[in-house]
Parts: structure tokens; C-alpha cells; sequence
């Protein structure tokens, strides 16, 4: 899947994820509620296109538990009921919360970097070496 133009192609970090996937779930159920497999596609969709459906079905059942999603089942005709997942008041809570906290992050982690690189890593002159 091809990523959006403003995201670089890189592997995505597995622990950086798990911190954010769970702000990208809420999100995303605030735009729409949906069921678990439309919720991976519109996550790839966004530039997650190695995201695998065995990550997200964790987040969302434990969301559902910290009162943060609200489900209902709806009929299929393809196949068994879908549990479709919405927000709860709490859970528009708890987005704005992590928003405010993402956004936070982002203005630390931008200004421990100073100026950003604009090579790719592999581009770049390994450490230790002079420029001649």
C-alpha cells in the first residue's frame, strides 16, 4: 500500500506504535464508527499499510473496557454479525487528553532535535568520518 505523500517510507516502530495506536483507534471512531476489519483498512489507509488486524483487536477490546468505546452488533449479510465500535463520552475525552498530550510530545521531541536532517540515514556520512 502506498503511503501518503506527506509520510516518509520508513518501517514503522513497533513500541512507537503501541503508544499511538490507541489515539489513532479514538480518532478515527470519532470521524465514523466502524467494525474491527474496516477500522485496520482505514488505519492503512492513513499510512499504517503493514498494520495487521491481530494488533488492533487488543487495543479495541481494552478501549471497550476503560468505558472509553461504546459496540453494538449490526447483521451481515456477508458473513456473522459485525461489532461496530463508536465513541463514548469518555472516549471523547480521553482523545482530546491524548491529543493534547501527542501534541505536547511533539513540540519536546522537535525541539531536542533542532535542526532535522534532510538526508536519509543511509545517505548520510557515517559517524567518525570527515568531510573532505
Amino acid at each position: 500500500m502506498k503511503q501518503p505523500p506527506s509520510t516518509p517510507e520508513v518501517q514503522q516502530d513497533a513500541q512507537s506504535l503501541r503508544g499511538v495506536l490507541p489515539m489513532l483507534i479514538l480518532s478515527q471512531l470519532h470521524l465514523a464508527e466502524s467494525y474491527g476489519y474496516e477500522l485496520v483498512v482505514r488505519l492503512q489507509n492513513i499510512g499504517l499499510g503493514d498494520l495487521a488486524t491481530g494488533t488492533v483487536y487488543p487495543v479495541l477490546s481494552r478501549l471497550e473496557q476503560e468505558g472509553s468505546l461504546t459496540s453494538h452488533l449490526v447483521a451481515s449479510t456477508a458473513g456473522p454479525a459485525r461489532k461496530y465500535y463508536a465513541l463514548s463520552p469518555a472516549g471523547e475525552k480521553a482523545l482530546m487528553l491524548a491529543t493534547a498530550r501527542w501534541h505536547s510530545l511533539i513540540a519536546i521531541v522537535h525541539t531536542g532535535l533542532g535542526a532535522i536532517p534532510t538526508a536519509e540515514p543511509d545517505e548520510r556520512e557515517p559517524a567518525g568520518e570527515e568531510q573532505k
